[in-house]
């Protein structure tokens, strides 16, 4: 009985504390994550911004104009 009075007050005291380091205010709440969010979203425009400015590649020579489809056989 003894033991199992020990393992239950030690089980206790360790699970009491905190879990990680401490964080500063300034990382939680509603504007630190806005500003994520905004800081995220400028560099998604950036990044397609740059993809449309580079040329499409084209066909270019290799174009070329299929005759219309049309049926082989008869059923």
């Amino acid at each position: 009985m003894k033991t199992v009075v020990i393992i239950v007050s030690a089980g206790l005291l360790i699970s009491c504390g905190v879990v990680g380091s401490p964080v500063p205010p300034e990382y939680v709440g509603v504007a630190p994550t806005i500003e994520k969010q905004k800081r995220q979203h400028a560099l998604e425009a950036e990044r397609q911004a740059a993809e449309s400015a580079e040329p499409t590649p084209t066909l270019g020579i290799h174009d070329i104009d299929l005759p219309p489809s049309e049926p082989v056989g008869i059923r």
